[in-house]
């Protein structure tokens, strides 16, 4: 392949969530001409988000997006060249490594920080979509005190469902725990916990066939009982969606260790990945807490290895 018709970058970052933004940020101010696209959803999931009340520094909340456009304009603001367009292939093969970019724009970069986040699973409901944000929520830590003192459903029967309805059970008057067969996939310690808290009600066998609401707000959820077939109204007021993250990581996977699931492993509470001058920050990499204040953190993070990494390959302790 001819490298002289390749545009050279020396730091390129993948994803323009709080992670991307803040390696951006970092990166720019430490004078590595940083080049970030933003993936194909500019700003990521928090731009799907209404009110964000638990990052610091807004103490009247802040919308979603407005969140997402500071950040951009900051990134902008410290020189990080920000473009739109998505990964469509890499090859992580030699340095520098080659990422094309909308399947016809070829890149030669000498470091890459991976910022591609994750999305959550959905039930596949038109209704889903239309009352996202408005009581249909996949992050009950993020969005669970809106909902205080109400009726909120749960859908999920792994650890972290369980997890996120104890956590809604301190918060709402009554929490229906929806699982899909008769049995759960948490851990018996959770199940234990989940059982033995009186405001939290187990419905086994049900799924929800529609999310119901009044065209603003979410108001209830009709059920279907997958055994009896008998179809049932649910009054509550949120619903949220706890059955799984999908990573965006498909596009790396021939190059980047992962696990099963497909989050990126990261080295000794580094951003590092398998393959030096590569480094992997936010939710790709974090099927934990998946949060802003943690995206934006590890960003950081990305950003300050990613320097390093660069000031050895200049300095010549890296071939």
């Amino acid at each position: 392949m001819n490298t002289e018709q390749h545009e050279r970058i020396k730091c390129l970052i993948i994803g323009s969530g709080p992670a991307g933004y803040t390696a951006a940020i970092y990166t720019a101010r430490a004078d590595l001409k940083p080049v970030l696209y933003t993936g194909l959803l500019i700003g990521g999931q928090l731009t799907k988000t209404s009110d964000v009340e638990n990052y610091p520094g807004y103490p009247d909340g802040i919308m979603g997006p407005e969140m997402m456009e500071g950040f951009h304009k900051q990134a902008s603001r410290m020189g990080a060249d920000l473009r739109i367009g998505f990964a469509s292939d890499v090859d992580f093969s030699e340095r520098p490594y080659k990422v094309t970019i909308d399947e016809n724009k070829v890149l030669l970069a000498d470091s890459v920080i991976i910022a591609t986040g994750a999305t959550p699973k959905l039930l596949g409901l038109d209704s889903e979509e239309q009352y996202s944000g408005h009581g249909v929520s996949a992050c009950a830590t993020c969005d669970g005190f809106f909902f205080k003192g109400e009726d909120v459903a749960i859908v999920g029967a792994g650890d972290t469902a369980a997890e996120e309805a104890l956590h809604l059970s301190k918060l709402c008057r009554k929490v229906y725990m929806l699982v899909r067969k008769s049995n759960f996939r948490a851990s018996k310690t959770m199940v234990h916990r989940v059982e033995n808290t009186p405001n939290i009600e187990i419905m086994f066998n049900v799924e929800v066939k529609e999310i119901l609401g009044d065209g603003v707000k979410v108001n209830g959820a009709r059920l279907f009982h997958n055994i009896t077939s008998e179809e049932t109204k649910l009054d509550v007021t949120g619903l949220f969606l706890a059955i799984g993250h999908r990573p965006n990581t498909g596009v790396f996977s021939p190059w980047i260790d992962m696990d099963n699931v497909g989050y990126i492993k990261t080295k000794n509470c580094s951003t590092k990945t398998n393959i030096p001058g590569i480094f992997c920050c936010g939710d790709a990499q974090d099927p934990n807490y998946r949060q802003a204040i943690t995206a934006a953190g590890s960003g950081c993070m990305a950003a300050l290895d990613c320097e390093r990494f660069l000031s050895a390959m200049e300095h010549g302790a890296i071939e």
